[in-house]
């Protein structure tokens, strides 16, 4: 690092360190002073700057230990090899850029391309159903096959956030994790594996400096990231309220496109996106393939077919009959109640959940269960 771009660092970390000053006061600042340095040589100057600036700002920027803070984390990221980008750079991410709310610096580890042609953000409920999980891998799993070169975004919270992360590894997709604390941390902690993993294929992309904490706000500050960094944020379950919904808004709010996948009317983790799609928030998508089709990138999709036609082979009629009683009893079935169901005998039960299985169209849960798989 030049001696030029560590004082230039130096001074924008020292700035965002600033109490009271928001996200869009700073890139104001950033986009309209050349010499940040000067700014708190001459505090004052800030007023010609941010028209409402007060008094108590201005003696702030007189704060000498803001320096302190800024080279304690230049020291942090070099030991860490943490990359450091500001909204003024080159390389900072196009499309968070055009955001009013764009964070004025980010970190990052990994090597994902922040820029790349097509990202995706994926979210939902912490609490994600197997219903969710189906459909969340089997997104990911196809959208790898049409477009090899797309970007997943997420949280890397529990539920449909670690999964479409894990679902994007498996795919051999890379996969950035927006978090809501310093990269001094993991949170959870249960998450670190797969952390870990994404920093060779991705990575893991935060606005806070070492140290800062996990606190509530910054969850909801982060979905701006999420929603930001992406063409379009897809909806994977999610309750009547919960981060996933914000994070849809925002979306919607940077003019960027919604999608969500639909669920049964009275499942509880599905009221949301059932909503989103009612109130015209979110397009109703059933497959990797409606959702390339909506955003128009099939250009960039060689001989791309509908992920139902490998999934639903020619089945034989009591085959069908027996996914169709599985779909129905969404939360699985146990063999005697599907032997009571049908009303056949227990072997040729035995024999159409194995031809289904090998099919890759149920799968058994644990406690011996069947469940039909999206």
């Amino acid at each position: 690092m030049t001696e030029k771009r560590y004082n230039e660092l130096l001074s924008v970390l020292a700035l965002t360190k600033v109490q009271g000053l928001k996200a869009a006061h700073i890139c104001t600042i950033l986009s309209t002073v050349e010499d940040v340095a000067g700014l708190f040589s001459s505090p004052d100057a800030v007023y010609d700057v941010l028209p409402g600036a007060t008094p108590a700002l201005v003696s702030v920027l007189s704060d000498k230990s803001l320096f302190d803070c800024a080279k304690k984390e230049l020291e942090f990221t070099a030991a860490k090899g943490i990359g450091i980008t500001c909204i003024k750079d080159d390389d900072y991410p196009y499309r968070l850029k055009e955001c009013d709310d764009a964070p004025p610096v980010i970190y990052t580890m990994g090597n994902a391309d922040l820029n790349a042609r097509h990202i995706v953000s994926i979210v939902g409920t912490r609490r994600v159903t197997e219903y969710g999980k189906d459909i969340c891998n089997a997104f990911v799993a196809d959208l790898a096959r049409m477009l090899p070169d797309v970007l997943i975004v997420s949280g890397l919270a529990y539920g449909v956030d670690v999964c479409a992360h894990r679902a994007a590894l498996k795919a051999g997709l890379p996969t950035i994790g927006v978090l809501a604390h310093g990269l001094n941390r993991i949170y959870p902690s249960s998450h670190r594996t797969v952390a870990k993993d994404m920093l060779a294929n991705g990575g893991l992309l935060t606005e806070y400096m070492s140290g800062t904490e996990p606190f509530k706000q910054n969850f909801l500050q982060r979905n701006r990231i999420v929603a930001g960094l992406a063409d379009a944020t897809v909806v994977i379950e999610s309750p009547s309220t919960g981060g996933s919904l914000v994070t849809a808004s925002i979306a919607q709010s940077y003019m960027r496109d919604c999608f969500a996948f639909p669920g049964r009317v009275n499942d509880q983790f599905s009221m949301g996106c059932n909503e989103l799609i009612a109130h015209n928030k979110a397009a109703l998508i059933t497959s990797a393939y409606d959702f390339v089709e909506a955003m128009n990138w099939g250009a960039a999709v060689k001989n791309a077919e509908p992920r139902e036609a490998e999934l639903f082979p020619e089945l034989q009629p009591m085959e069908q009959i027996l996914l169709d009683l599985l779909r129905e009893n969404s939360n699985g079935m146990q063999l005697n109640s599907i032997v009571v169901a049908l009303d056949i005998p227990v072997g040729r039960v035995m024999s159409l959940l194995f031809e289904l299985e090998m099919k890759n169209l149920i799968r058994t849960q644990a406690g011996g269960a069947y469940r039909a798989i999206v």
